[in-house]
């Protein structure tokens, strides 16, 4: 996908034009974790009945699961660069690199690069996502050793986080969801 640089198609919704179902969908988002309705959340508030569902499986998966937080991050990146959302990228590559993700690894993922001297765990979740995301499935082998290190409630939130991250780059790119002001991507965008 090559950089889209045209207008955003879904801007900021103004209070005074929310609809009640819209509002307190915005207060719910607002009370919580997050603090604020914006990037993906302002596309969702579109569909108040949906966005609230959906970012409840956000908050469970970004601030509740069990996942290390380093492998919660790499596989959002992972997300991110697959749908190569900048706006995903922009907001968890801070907290990937935060939570010990190695930078030269977060670089080769932005790169489309399998990333070099990654731990066990990483690895793991790489072959995982990666495999998920290009074949659709993955391979006996690969859901094994994803088994056996992460247990299968990990696994099933690690499929989770690709799925969840995917929904919202889905709507950031049709949306045109620009970066907050003055940031950059930080992510190349390919293929031109």
């Amino acid at each position: 996908m090559a950089e889209n640089t045209s207008r955003a198609r879904m801007g900021r919704l103004a209070p005074e034009n929310m609809t009640d179902a819209q509002r307190k969908a915005a207060e719910e988002i607002a009370s919580g974790p997050r603090g604020d309705v914006r990037g993906p959340f302002n596309v969702l508030l579109r569909s108040p009945e949906l966005m609230s569902p959906v970012q409840k499986v956000g908050e469970y998966l970004r601030f509740k699961c069990q996942l290390d937080r380093r492998i919660a991050e790499m596989a959002t990146l992972i997300a991110a660069r697959e749908w190569t959302q900048v706006y995903e990228w922009h907001a968890h590559h801070p907290l990937a690199l935060k939570a010990g993700l190695k930078p030269e690894i977060a670089q080769a993922i932005a790169e489309g690069r399998r990333p070099t001297g990654m731990a066990q765990d990483e690895e793991i979740v790489y072959d995982l996502l990666t495999e998920a995301f290009r074949n659709k499935s993955v391979s006996d082998a690969t859901y094994e050793r994803a088994v056996k290190q992460f247990g299968e409630q990990n696994l099933v939130d690690l499929l989770a986080i690709g799925g969840y991250y995917a929904l919202l780059a889905m709507m950031l790119n049709v949306s045109r969801t620009p970066l907050p002001e003055g940031a950059q991507s930080g992510m190349p965008h390919f293929p031109n």
